[in-house]
């Protein structure tokens, strides 16, 4: 059990204090620490949801801005090192984004028809990051389609042309679009695609007047995602979201809980009204959140006893296991729901040591032994501490299904990748996955899992540390 001498307040650890910036009640530093850890990881993936959201959809100087609210941006792109605003972003698929304000009404969304054995998806991200629904090639199909997007208080049926409706139990939501991308000479196709995704109000679609605008929000800078781990101005932002956010019935207690620390929607946490002992307390809290979320990462991730698998989905299927929610935001937000990808990820090496590109690296697979998908499979780098993208002399972030047949074959007609910092030498170079000269970590990617990837039968070939 955590003491308070370790934090210098064994003096006062059972003194009771009043939270005079939030709320009446009295809270002693035991239960203000227990409080702060708890409403951490259980608020860090909104947090960290929202400074993407913000910096997509409301920060129009900022450098990573996409679009206004309830319309479509296009990157007929794939992410390089440049794009910096979403952790481990995925280097095979150019994405849409629709930034969804379902305050006034609902929007539609409406797909092309998309070309046979092209895989194409739309994930549906509520600010919780669950993923409440999908549209695409395995959730729906590749033919053309409107579908309906709601939010908590929207309580209609859909009208005639809906395919569905989607409903979601928060007032904002993030649409994440994925057009496989074959080769470079294949991007023209992709933007016919990409030209083809419609958004628009319900009233818009059904040719009838607007209803009225929603209040104006003064949307709140968010923090720095560095600034997220430490600034007690984290539970502030948290004030914020949380009134787009209607308590779901199953955290009506815990959301009571919070409010005896101030946490609570719309209300001002102000760090600067609390004392210096529960400051150090509520301080103490957010640090035990990341030490069990280190561990976390240590003992079942690193070892691969949690999986991608088991990490994204929706809240039915996450049982409300926010230490697993908070570590998915952290090491990869808006992965997939494990039907729709899911992430084999290599933290360590086969002799579990971080890998680092003053080693060098072999992944072997075996003949008949490549990701068993429906779709693609891929294999990605990206560098640490910031989980990003690596620059290199190829611009190769990854190495994927589609270029198998430029690949070189093993002798028995396995294909082995070559992961480090120098080149590999002759022969070798069109397997090789350029790594920085520091650490990182390698995360695979298996869209539309067949079953034999989902039940365990076919497993990731093991990294070895070449000799």
């Amino acid at each position: 059990m955590t003491t308070f001498r370790a934090l210098g307040l064994l003096a006062v650890g059972a003194m009771a204090l009043t939270l005079s910036n939030a709320t009446a009640q009295s809270i002693s530093l035991d239960e203000a620490r227990a409080i702060a850890k708890d409403a951490y990881v259980w608020g860090f993936p909104l947090v960290d949801n929202y400074r993407i959201q913000y910096s997509y959809f409301v920060d129009k100087a900022g450098s990573e801005y996409k679009t206004p609210w309830n319309t479509i941006f296009n990157n007929a792109r794939v992410y390089t090192p440049d794009d910096k605003a979403i952790q481990t972003p995925n280097s095979d698929t150019p994405y849409s984004y629709v930034g969804a304000d379902l305050r006034a009404e609902p929007i539609v969304l409406t797909v092309p028809e998309v070309d046979k054995g092209r895989y194409y998806s739309l994930q549906f991200i509520d600010m919780y990051t669950f993923n409440f629904a999908y549209v695409g090639s395995r959730a729906t199909g590749n033919e053309a389609g409107s579908f309906l997007l709601a939010g908590p208080n929207w309580k209609g049926e859909a009208p005639a042309g809906i395919k569905a409706v989607i409903r979601s139990e928060t007032e904002f939501d993030f649409v994440l679009y994925r057009t496989q991308l074959f080769g470079p000479n294949d991007i023209d196709n992709v933007k016919k695609i990409q030209a083809g995704y419609k958004v628009e109000p319900l009233s818009t679609f059904l040719g009838q007047p607007a209803p009225s605008a929603p209040p104006a929000i003064d949307f709140m800078k968010p923090l720095s995602a560095a600034d997220e781990k430490t600034s007690l101005e984290f539970f502030n932002e948290l004030n914020f979201v949380l009134q787009f956010c209607p308590t779901h019935p199953s955290e009506t207690e815990l959301r009571a809980r919070f409010a005896r620390l101030g946490i609570e929607p719309s209300k001002t946490f102000d760090p600067r009204a609390l004392s210096p002992e529960l400051r150090k307390a509520v301080e103490a809290g957010m640090a035990d959140a990341w030490a069990a979320a280190d561990e976390y990462k240590r003992t079942e991730v690193d070892t691969g006893k949690r999986t991608s698998g088991d990490s994204f989905g929706t809240r039915a299927f996450l049982k409300n296991d926010y230490l697993t929610r908070m570590s998915a935001a952290q090491l990869g937000i808006y992965g997939n729901s494990k039907d729709e990808a899911i992430y084999p990820a290599y933290f360590v090496d086969a002799d579990h040591k971080p890998m680092d590109g003053s080693n060098r690296y072999a992944l072997r697979f075996a003949p008949d032994q490549l990701p068993p998908v429906n779709a693609f499979w891929s294999l990605t780098l990206y560098e640490l501490p910031a989980s990003l993208l690596s620059a290199n002399p190829l611009d190769r972030y990854l190495i994927n299904s589609p270029m198998l047949p430029n690949l070189k074959k093993d002798a028995d007609g396995g294909v082995t990748l070559y992961v480090q910092h120098e080149p590999p030498g002759a022969g070798k170079e069109a397997n090789w996955l350029p790594a920085p000269s520091g650490l990182f970590f390698l995360a695979m990617r298996l869209y539309w899992p067949k079953p034999e990837a989902l039940d365990g039968t076919w497993k990731a070939p093991p990294l070895e540390r070449a000799k």
